[in-house]
């Protein structure tokens, strides 16, 4: 007997959505989702090397728009400072810090070590657990993932189903590195002090070191570990490991 397919609406509004904004610029594609999305939708920000592009997207349609910051309390002095400084400019009124449970670290990372021999552990208190608790009160989110950062997100969409099936937003999946500092450079953007310093990526203090000439953008995440991805962005419900890793 065949079996019938069983009809998603969550899918099929992912598929008109990548068939209708597929060519679209990315500023297009935000106008769009915050209005189709109103009051349902909220922008995940690192404040990193690359995210003044899509905050200063958001700043010019919606400045009091949910952007979601999480301060993993690892993070680089410098991701502070500049997260403090970049909202103030652009006039981000919606900045919400997600921190880890404070009991959190007490219990199962007293040492702040916890990274070190099970770094999936650590991301999974400091980052996936206080994301996804947030998130809870959100249909969609917004992201800076782009297809040329790692292999595993090469075949990223425009749309797609996060694993509790919230529509995930990918503006600037089709940019280029270049199109990127392009973009900062026409609007005369601040960049994060670390760029400068060789981090071309950037995620917690004791996971990210310097890149060298060569190596891809994200070789100093998690440098010398299979690991690939903090989490948040699970493949299959798991978390994203190197290419050619067990």
């Amino acid at each position: 007997m065949r079996r019938e397919a069983i009809f998603d609406p969550a899918e099929a509004r992912v598929a008109a959505l990548n068939a209708t904004l597929s060519g679209a610029v990315p500023e297009t594609v935000l106008a769009h989702v915050l209005a189709d999305f109103a009051g349902r939708i909220a922008l995940v920000s690192s404040f990193g090397a690359e995210s003044v592009v899509l905050l200063h997207m958001v700043s010019r349609i919606d400045r009091a728009l949910p952007v979601l910051f999480l301060d993993t309390e690892l993070l680089f002095p410098e991701t502070l400072d500049y997260q403090r400084g970049l909202a103030q400019l652009l006039g981000l009124t919606g900045v919400r810090m997600v921190r880890p449970d404070a009991q959190a670290p007490v219990a199962a990372d007293p040492a702040g070590k916890l990274h070190r021999h099970d770094p999936d552990a650590c991301c999974a208190m400091r980052k996936t657990r206080p994301l996804e608790a947030t998130l809870g009160g959100f249909g969609s989110w917004i992201t800076g993932r782009k297809q040329h950062q790692t292999g595993a997100r090469s075949g990223l969409s425009l749309f797609e189903l996060d694993a509790g099936g919230r529509v995930k937003v990918n503006p600037l999946v089709h940019w280029s590195g270049q199109e990127v500092r392009d973009y900062i450079d026409a609007h005369a953007l601040p960049r994060h002090s670390l760029v400068g310093c060789d981090y071309p990526s950037i995620g917690c203090a004791p996971c990210t070191s310097p890149v060298a000439t060569g190596e891809s953008l994200r070789a100093g995440r998690w440098r010398g570990q299979d690991k690939e991805e903090c989490g948040i962005h699970f493949s299959g419900g798991r978390a994203v490991r190197r290419a050619g890793a067990a």
